[in-house]
């Protein structure tokens, strides 16, 4: 796959007007976003990366097979991109930000990660460029990251961990917004807000993301490119995404189990492709193992979906079935309670 540094340059540079296009039609002025205008954005936001991955296979010198890739990329930083969304709600809640202020803390939490994961991509490609024996380092990282992701990955409250303790103590810290102001002078001593600790604490959190996604792109590409437009597409529309499921965050119940069996399927497939590449002396002497089966990018596409699929479905049954349980044991325990009412006033 053939990117030109026009082709790079481009693609950034759409990339940062899309972003401070964002910033300043929808955040710079504080206000909680209506769910229309949420699905509208979000509808858009998905439809262009669709139309993306599309437009890839089309191009001469890139194909469908790139374009695989592409949606298997994407598909996957999309689900591990509403994890975010999900520590990103529990930060929010514990720092009590106001709902109009959520928008810019969102948006920028969006750009640092972006900003994180760019950085990454380019640690990751060096890497893979020079030590085929990385691969075997990334499936580990994927086996322990699923296995984390079963434990339970949003343990713990990520707005007072010991990081965010340590920040506390070396800044002085104002109790109460000031607006959507970062620091606030009080006599003449100048404070941090809460907002500005929010901020800290999703940027901390962004960088433990990171460590997620990039590895389980690479899993499914080589290609930078398709590693940096597949996570860009994915934060794109994050923010206007939040707002839209909102309450639906807390019921994908099963979210972090079926990322667990992405991240572990991802993992297996770069160890394959690790021993079919192998240099590593002391496995096969050094000599690749060409029996060991390469996983066609089709199969994980199809894998990935199906997953996400299941995980949300049985969510929603699950969470669905919870709420009809508890109005059941609400309503049959109504006539019992009205009996004993009546009961005492007969006594009466």
């Amino acid at each position: 796959m053939e990117i030109t540094p026009l082709v790079w340059l481009i693609t950034i540079g759409v990339t940062i007007a899309f972003f401070v296009y964002e910033f300043f039609v929808h955040v710079r002025k504080p206000h909680e976003p209506t769910i229309g205008e949420s699905a509208r954005w979000s509808a858009f936001y998905i439809g262009l990366a669709l139309l993306f991955g599309v437009v890839i296979g089309f191009i001469p010198g890139w194909g469908w097979t790139f374009s695989g890739e592409y949606f298997a990329g994407y598909l996957t930083e999309k689900a591990l991109s509403i994890d975010n969304l999900f520590v990103f709600l529990i930060v929010m809640t514990g720092f009590a930000v106001p709902k109009a202020y959520q928008q810019k803390v969102l948006m920028i939490g969006i750009v640092i990660a972006l900003i994180m994961r760019g950085a990454f991509i380019a640690v990751g490609a060096t890497l893979i460029e020079n030590f085929s024996w990385v691969f075997y380092l990334f499936g580990l990282l994927l086996f322990v990251l699923a296995y984390q992701q079963v434990r339970g990955s949003h343990g713990g409250d990520p707005s007072n961990n010991a990081f965010m303790r340590f920040v506390k103590r070396i800044l002085p810290v104002s109790d109460e917004y000031n607006e959507d102001k970062l620091t606030v002078k009080k006599g003449a001593k100048r404070f941090v807000t809460p907002m500005l600790l929010t901020i800290v604490a999703i940027g901390f959190i962004d960088l433990v993301f990171a460590l997620d996604s990039i590895p389980a792109i690479y899993g499914l590409t080589s290609e930078p490119y398709i590693v940096f437009t597949a996570n860009a597409f994915a934060l794109m529309g994050l923010r206007q995404l939040f707002f839209l499921i909102g309450g639906l965050l807390e019921r994908l119940v099963y979210l972090a189990q079926g990322l667990a069996v992405i991240l572990a399927f991802i993992g297996v497939k770069l160890v394959f492709h690790a021993l079919h590449v192998n240099e590593v002396p002391f496995i096969n002497g050094g000599e690749p193992l060409l029996w060991v089966p390469e996983i066609p990018i089709w199969f994980s596409l199809l894998f990935i979906g199906a997953t996400i699929a299941v995980a949300t479905a049985a969510s929603l049954l699950k969470t669905r079935g919870d709420a009809q349980k508890k109005d059941r044991d609400q309503v049959d325990g109504q006539p019992v309670t009205r009996a004993v009412e009546d009961e005492s006033d007969s006594v009466h």
